[in-house]
């Protein structure tokens, strides 16, 4: 099925790609917003996926949703980082995951801009474009942090930019990209160590979180276990810089950071 899957999202992708502009949108929150062009995709991405699984159910970003619960589910994003695709950055993809028993067994992650495709099944690693990835095994001082600032919550922003410079502080440098499922997908193939998010939905986190564990990876919560039926902050990292980023994060998040110890 992990072909089939392939397949059909490159097709997403494509629809991602075609010339001419798509309306965009306010939604909930500050500088929130939805395309045409992501409601195309994802009604393109519905019909296929439940074609290729009769019976699964559909979990996506632009749309009402269910609770989630055991039964084999489709969880969609057609556009990953739709403010980078309104503003022409190159930096969204195609996530989709397919939950069992509310775990990703398998995942696929395409940034059509690249032509790179991120994709995991359960048990059997972890890939891009056939190929086989894992995290980096560099120290927490020579790592690259990337993050989300969580700019629809005002206070949930004001944290994340208080961890950032913690870690900053005692990392090697930040990024800030704009799409989370690309973020996941670069931490598995080894190009940055660690990342954090305060708030993200499912279909944020779900295909990016199996590409993680299946490429040697942890991805977690500060306070532990991830869930995948509901909202989440998130931390993800390499074995290397995981518990050490998680410790920063943390402190952060009770407003006792310690700006003066990094390590001479």
């Amino acid at each position: 099925m992990l072909e089939e899957l392939q397949r059909l999202v490159r097709e997403a992708g494509k629809l991602l790609l075609k010339g001419g502009d798509a309306a965009i949108h306010d939604k909930q929150g500050h500088f929130n917003f939805v395309t045409d062009r992501d409601v195309e995709v994802q009604a393109f991405l519905k019909e296929g996926l439940l074609s290729l699984l009769p019976g699964s159910r559909f979990f996506a970003e632009e749309q009402e949703n269910g609770i989630l619960d055991d039964q084999p589910t489709w969880i969609v994003d057609p556009i990953d980082g739709t403010v980078n695709f309104t503003r022409g950055r190159a930096f969204s993809a195609v996530s989709v995951a397919l939950a069992e028993r509310l775990k990703p067994v398998l995942a696929v992650i395409y940034n059509p801009y690249s032509g790179e495709l991120f994709s995991a099944r359960l048990g059997q690693g972890a890939q891009l474009n056939g190929r086989a990835i894992h995290v980096s095994n560099l120290p927490l001082e020579r790592a690259l942090i990337t993050f989300g600032t969580s700019p629809y919550n005002p206070q949930l922003s004001g944290v994340s930019l208080q961890a950032a410079l913690a870690l900053l502080r005692q990392a090697g440098d930040l990024r800030r990209t704009g799409s989370a499922a690309l973020d996941l997908a670069w931490l598995a193939c080894g190009r940055t160590d660690f990342f954090f998010e305060l708030s993200l939905s499912p279909w944020d986190f779900a295909a990016g979180a199996l590409l993680v564990r299946e490429a040697g990876g942890l991805i977690g919560t500060p306070e532990g276990e991830l869930q995948f039926s509901a909202h989440s902050a998130i931390v993800a990292g390499s074995p290397a810089c995981y518990e050490q980023g998680l410790g920063i994060l943390k402190r952060a998040m009770n407003n006792s950071l310690l700006f003066s110890d990094r390590p001479q």
